[in-house]
């Protein structure tokens, strides 16, 4: 049921299964700290009920950064911040977890101020050429992603999440397509998931067992995540939880959409067969009802990642309680976005998105 309680790997609990998805919402300051829009924003969502509330993505380097008012944790500095955020979740009673995060080539080189990297030379559509990655960068961007996690740990946060999705970084060296080193760091699968592995890893060793450590992973190509195989993302996932993962969360976009590489097939059942059972499985995509998100626990999720229902309703954790209640779907006008916590910045970027502000 969605509103049972949820106990983690580790132990921890959350007070139902209702995650609030992490979302870009362009609200943070310019060096990276967190901004009155962004607090209000998210400890809304826990006020609503949320039993885990995601940051957006928090990049854990400043030539990892993907766009501007993008939330850091790179840095001590950015500590008053991420305590601030830390206490009013903990406060709301949800748990509150940072997704850390590093662009690769998605990072553009008029924000960073240098030139993007990735696993190889390479240049995806929209994006600046990437260079490929030196040894060098490799064992900083671990070290980088360890001590993202102890900051976050150090601020009062529940846990975090490694954006292993999407095509940033860690997805870029999972990918067939756009890692094609003939080193260690990829050629086979085991070369391509060594940078993820390695910095899990690291992280889990970097924080207490009683902090929750999980990974988000787009299961098959779609969108900026392209090179990705479904039997190679359920293998990598396997090795996730024996490398000390707590939950994986898979990025689906439609939650009622079967795997490309078998249509006969939900990724939801694949996965939970795949990892042992004391992983918390999360799965995210298009969920706005009660029985989105109830269709995908009865497949196997353990929890439901909610975002566009969530941003149009942000007591929608408390409301679906009622198996009557009916969300309010877009399109909301730029008043009604304020409304529900939402500051200009991220009012303005949901024009971006077809159909959901109304002019």
């Amino acid at each position: 049921m969605l509103t049972g309680s949820l106990v983690l790997r580790n132990g921890v609990t959350a007070r139902n299964r209702a995650w609030l998805a992490p979302m870009t919402n362009l609200q943070s300051q310019d060096d990276g700290s967190l901004s009155d829009d962004e607090l209000r924003w998210l400890e809304m969502r826990a006020r609503g009920g949320f039993g885990i509330v995601e940051t957006c993505a928090a990049h854990v380097a400043d030539d990892g950064r993907g766009w501007p008012g993008e939330l850091g944790i790179h840095h001590d500095r950015l500590l008053p911040g991420l305590r601030r955020l830390a206490s009013a979740l903990t406060r709301e009673g949800a748990l509150g977890i940072v997704q850390l995060f590093h662009g690769g080539l998605r990072s553009p080189s008029a924000l960073i101020g240098q030139s993007p990297w990735s696993a190889t030379d390479f240049q995806a559509a929209g994006a600046d050429r990437a260079r490929a990655a030196t040894e060098a960068d490799l064992l900083r961007v671990i070290g980088q992603f360890r001590d993202a996690a102890a900051r976050a740990h150090a601020a009062g946060f529940d846990g975090v999440e490694l954006h292993g999705a999407h095509g940033y970084l860690l997805c870029q060296f999972l990918s067939a397509t756009m890692n094609t080193r003939a080193d260690g760091w990829g050629t086979s699968l085991e070369g391509r998931a060594r940078l993820l592995r390695e910095t899990l890893r690291a992280v889990r060793g970097a924080v207490p067992r009683r902090f929750v450590v999980g990974v988000r992973l787009s299961p098959e190509d779609f969108g900026n995540a392209q090179g990705l195989d479904l039997d190679e993302s359920l293998q990598v996932a396997r090795w996730l939880c024996e490398d000390g993962a707590d939950f994986i969360h898979l990025s689906l976009w439609g939650g009622r959409r079967n795997t490309t590489k078998r249509p006969d097939e939900h990724p939801v059942p694949l996965f939970r067969a795949a990892v042992p059972r004391d992983v918390a499985l999360v799965a995210a995509g298009g969920v706005w009802t009660r029985a989105d998100a109830e269709a995908l626990l009865e497949k196997g999720a353990d929890a439901v990642a909610v975002g566009r229902a969530a941003i149009a309703n942000p007591d929608w954790a408390t409301k679906v309680a009622d198996a009557s209640w009916e969300p309010r779907r877009p399109p909301l006008t730029i008043a009604e976005l304020r409304e529900r916590g939402l500051g200009d910045a991220f009012a303005r970027y949901m024009r971006s998105w077809k159909g959901f502000v109304a002019d």
